[in-house]
This record gives C-alpha cells, structure tokens and sequence, in this order.
C-alpha cells in the first residue's frame, strides 16, 4: 500500500495537471528541447500554446487537457523557430538575368515572386527575417499582408529601399547606359551630403521602414569596377545613423572594406553586413559599440552555382570581385569569434537561393563557430539584433509561439537543420512532414 501511494505521488510530482486548461490549447511533446539555445536541451518535454504563444513549458510528457490538440514530436529535436537577419526576398535572380529581369519584368511580378520566396523561406523553418532592401517596396507591402493573414510568410522586418550615395552600392544605374539610366531605380535612396542623407532616411521611415539599411562601401554585385572600399564620408554616415536614432530605427550597414567598417561603427551602426575585410581596429570598434556582424557567408553557394550553369552569367568587372570574394569568404569570421564579436545569422538570401538559407550554419561552423554557437546566431543573437528579444528567439511563456522541429540532434551535425519538417509560427502549424 505504501509502495502504491509513493508510485502515485511521482507520478503526480512529474506530470502536474496544467493550470487553467483550455479548449483550443496545443500540447506538444518534445523528444529533445531546446528551449533557451545556449543552455542545454531538455529530455521528454511539454510545451503549452495558447492564443499564438507559448503559455507553458514543462518537464515531461503532460497529457493534454479535453479539448485541446496534441502534437506528437517525441521523436524529434525541436527548438525556436530560425531567425535570418540579411535577406532580399524580391528575388534570387541575380547577373545578368536579375538585370534583364528587371527591365521585362514589372512590380505586380515582383510582388508574387516576393510572395514565392517568402513562403518557401518559412518552410525552410526561419519564421522570422529582416528584408534588407528591394526596389519597389514589395516587401514592405508583403510584411504587412503575412500581418493580416492574407499571405504566407515568415515575420518579416523592412528597410524599404537600401540608401547609399550616388554611384554607390545602391544605386541601380550603375553600368547602365545614358539612354537606360533614367528610367532605372528611383534616385529616393540615394545621398550627397549631410543634409540630403538626413532625407533620405526620413524619406524611408516615412514609407513604414522597420530598420534603415545603408552602404559604406562598394559592393561585390554593384556593376562598376569601383572597388569595395570605403564610398561615403564620415559626415554622411554619421547623418544617416543619428537620423535614423533619432526615429528609434536601427541601422544595418552593407560594409566590405575595413574602411567603410570603421566609420559605419564610428557613427554608431547597429550591425555590419558582410565585413569582408574587418581588421584589428575594426574588431576593437566592435567590442566597443556593441555592434553586431552579420557574415552572410553562404552568398558564396549562389555565386558558384550561377558560374557552374553560366560562366558568363555576371559581367566581367563584377566576376572579378566575386572570384575575390569566393577566394576570402570566413576569414574576417575566423578573427571574429575569438575575439568576442557578437554574431548574428544572416544569408543575404537572394544573392543565395531563398529557401535554402540553413545552408549559412554549415559555413559559420566551418569557420569559428560551435554548432550552438551558430544557432544561437540564428535565435536569440539575431532576436536582440532585431529588437525582437521579448517575442521571439526563444520558447518561453509568453513569447510567440515559433518552433520549428529536426530528425537529428543539430549540435552533433548543424546540418540536419538543413531538412526541417515541422514549422510553426504563431501557434500556427505551417509544415507538419511524418
């Protein structure tokens, strides 16, 4: 009798009824969780949703309550939805064929192939991205309609058009002849001096930007043999971020050279793209600020596959800088790591191909991060980067409720999360593969 009483007060110390249960719930059985990446997975564990977010995280497998809906994944490895931080959804067409894309092709296109790669970016389990420019506004337009219910995507937070100075990174002119050049890109990004990029930003945040992304240097895909060093003055830069402060806007900056590095941090960017050519003054200036580096090392997948089918696929002055690129990609990475950057997870996906953007955690380990490390980047790194670190990033009451689950443990291979067959994103199941 004894023996009786303690079995059933275990069984009741371990599976607690749930409080307050309601109908409409979702009880999840996790096999593993990782619940908080960074600390360690939990065995055998329970997580509550309620109304899109997560109300509940228990120890165990709890049975659901009456009424509620139960989702079976005791044979799977699940943890927080994926955050990309460096995404271009407009398109994945890039070279030539971007170019001519974009003179055949109108905006109404543009917005369904926005939508295409959206969705496919969210079965890929990343329920959460920052778009960091296009040039027609799509997204912007999209982000809100995935708000509404009236798409399918993952949360997306916009910067409108990317800002640069003229003949900089963004200006979509560049190699084009005098006859093209008016009618290609609106000159609204673009700035020459203090005053005209204070307007620019105004301009964007006026337009319902989420975040201000701007360019220091040259670009790897910019059509002009102009190098990828520094192409704005220290004023400007410095306009550009205090403006965008001044609205509660973070800044993301595109940045190759360790010049355009340096004075994207001196005027107080949130994150550097890219950071090709970081070096030990730059690393310094990162520990300083705070700032973010976002590596966007997987772009060298797009490059290598576009070349393979097409070795003409970019005009000659751009190969050149890819060749280069291809050549030094995780190197300003390696140094980073050791040093104490904060890293966050970011594709620049659109250069790559949308849908594949778990491909970045195979590069980021490659090059100096832990397989944790590298999903920390992509959760919770990439939530605060974001502004986002008390929504999303993490399962835990309160939050919203964005997992995502994996056949096989991703911190013994990271590159199981490169088949994710179960997504949910606000307590919505999106993707739910056997």
């Amino acid at each position: 009798m004894r023996l009786l009483l303690a079995v059933s007060t275990a069984m009741l110390v371990a599976a607690p009824a749930f409080a307050d249960p309601q109908a409409g719930d979702i009880v999840i059985h996790a096999g593993t969780l990782l619940d908080r990446p960074g600390q360690a997975p939990r065995r055998n564990a329970t997580i509550v949703v309620r109304a899109g977010k997560v109300a509940e995280v228990r120890d165990g497998f709890v049975a659901a309550p009456a009424g509620a809906r139960l989702i079976d994944l005791k044979d799977r490895y699940v943890l927080p939805g994926l955050i990309d931080s460096h995404v271009h959804l407009e398109s994945d067409r890039a070279g030539k064929d971007g170019l001519l894309a974009s003179f055949t092709e109108g905006v109404p296109m543009h917005a369904y192939e926005a939508a295409w790669n959206a969705r496919k970016t969210l079965n890929a389990g990343f329920t959460t991205v920052r778009n960091l420019g296009d040039g027609s506004g799509v997204t912007l337009a999209l982000r809100d309609a995935i708000r509404q219910g009236w798409a399918v995507g993952p949360r997306i937070v916009d910067a409108g058009m990317s800002i640069s100075t003229t003949s900089g990174h963004m200006d979509e002119r560049l190699g084009l002849n005098d006859d093209l050049r008016e009618h290609a890109g609106s000159p609204e990004n673009l700035c020459d001096g203090v005053e005209s990029c204070r307007h620019a930003v105004r301009i964007q945040i006026g337009r319902g930007a989420d975040v201000i992304k701007i360019a220091t240097t040259g670009g790897v895909n910019s059509r002009i043999g102009a190098g990828l060093g520094k192409q704005m003055f220290d004023d400007e830069a410095k306009a550009i971020v205090e403006t965008a402060h001044m609205y509660g806007k973070k800044v993301a900056v595109h940045a190759h050279g360790a010049d355009g590095i340096a004075l994207a941090l001196a005027a107080g960017a949130d994150s550097i793209e890219h950071g090709t050519l970081m070096d030990d003054a730059d690393i310094a200036a990162f520990r300083k600020t705070g700032a973010y580096y976002v590596p966007t090392l997987s772009t060298v997948n797009g490059y290598l596959e576009r070349i393979a089918a097409d070795p003409n696929a970019y005009e000659p002055a751009v190969r050149a800088k890819i060749d280069w690129r291809i050549s030094i990609t995780g190197k300003a990475l390696e140094k980073a790591v050791p040093a104490g950057v904060k890293i966050a997870f970011g594709t620049d996906a659109g250069v790559s191909k949308h849908g594949r953007n778990a491909d970045e955690f195979e590069w980021l380990v490659k090059h100096g991060l832990t397989p944790m490390g590298a999903i920390q980047a992509a959760t919770v790194n990439a939530a605060d980067l974001l502004g986002l670190k008390d929504e999303v990033g993490s399962i835990e009451p309160g939050k919203a409720a964005d997992l995502i689950a994996v056949a096989g443990d991703p911190l013994a291979d990271v590159k199981v999360l490169k088949t994710v067959g179960f997504v949910m994103k606000g307590g919505e199941v999106f993707k739910q593969e056997d």
